[in-house]
């Protein structure tokens, strides 16, 4: 856990395949605009334990590390900040326990509604004969002998190719029109390192991302995806309630997680929903390749709508 400032608290999520590191430019930020922020590694990433028992990573189990993180830090509330998978664990927060999150702030994927059903079983019936990242992470230790071979090329490929630098029409053709069977990265080109590609990712930067997953690996990171059926049937109220917390969702014009979904079930269930800003030329790595852009969104945002005396600050859930 990665922490700076003082004030109200703000919980920041990453995503996959990501660290606490994600944040770097939000932490400083918000420490310096007058709040705590609060940048854990999830569950099974980094520095985290990573359970051999895939259901360790269930969605339930990812907001009891949120609970149990508050408790530990003694903190009642605070507004939550999720990317990509972490934004997912946020809408789910939000919506079971409104009280220990008082605000929400979703970037790129905006609010999922439960699907009719397990996920699995609706990629295959609407995606037959296609690959898939989450089908191709079910199979344990596939996926993991592919992506953990060499972790910095893994990275860097990965992100080149959900960045706002990469073609247009890299992602669409990767995860929408790639037969199986299929690798993660067998459709990707390599970019070499960052310095030839990216104004917002250093050689060093990625060397950080790269000496944390050559330590553990992907599989914990992985085990999160294997766990999609479980959650629908575990937590079947988890896309259904509404979030009526001042809520603010940011992404990027050609973030996949945008692109690919519908935002009428975000506009439907999130009355609370103050703005959608859409970032211009930015791909998934919302908060990293428009860092200050996002930081104002973020801190304006805040300031409005999470200010120090808010009655549900003070308040727990049960």
């Amino acid at each position: 856990m990665a922490e700076a400032g003082q004030g109200p608290a703000v919980l920041l999520l990453h995503g996959f395949p990501e660290l606490w590191y994600s944040w770097r430019h939000q932490l400083r930020a918000l420490a310096e605009a007058g709040f705590r922020a609060i940048a854990p590694d999830l569950r099974g990433y980094g520095r985290t334990d990573a359970p051999a028992d895939v259901r360790s990573y269930s969605l339930r189990n990812n907001l009891a590390d949120l609970t149990g993180l508050h408790d530990a830090l003694g903190i009642d509330s605070a507004a939550l900040v999720g990317h990509d998978q972490g934004a997912t664990i946020a809408w789910a927060a939000a919506q079971l326990m409104p009280r220990r999150f008082p605000a929400m702030i979703a970037l790129g994927v905006p609010y999922p509604a439960r699907p009719p059903l397990p996920i699995t079983q609706l990629i295959r019936k609407n995606y037959p004969g296609k690959f898939n990242v989450v089908l191709y992470f079910q199979q344990p230790g596939v996926a993991e002998a592919e992506l953990d071979a060499d972790a910095a090329r893994t990275l860097r490929m990965t992100m080149y190719a959900l960045s706002g630098e990469a073609p247009v029409d890299l992602v669409p053709r990767w995860l929408l029109d790639t037969p199986e069977p299929s690798g993660f990265l067998t459709p990707l080109p390599d970019p070499g390192a960052p310095s030839r590609w990216s104004p917002w990712l250093s050689d060093a930067e990625l060397d950080y991302y790269a000496d944390e997953f050559k330590h553990t690996g992907f599989t914990g990171a992985i085990r999160r995806y294997r766990t999609f059926d479980f959650d629908w049937s575990d937590l079947p109220e988890v896309g259904t309630l509404p979030v009526h917390q001042p809520t603010l969702y940011i992404t990027g014009e050609f973030d996949s997680a945008y692109r690919f979904s519908s935002l009428d079930p975000m506009r439907a269930l999130v009355p609370g929903l103050r703005d959608i800003i859409t970032l211009p030329g930015c791909g998934h790595w919302t908060q990293q390749e428009r860092a200050r852009e996002v930081n104002d969104h973020i801190v304006s945002f805040l300031h409005s709508a999470y200010a120090p005396g808010d009655p549900l600050r003070s308040t727990q859930d049960g």
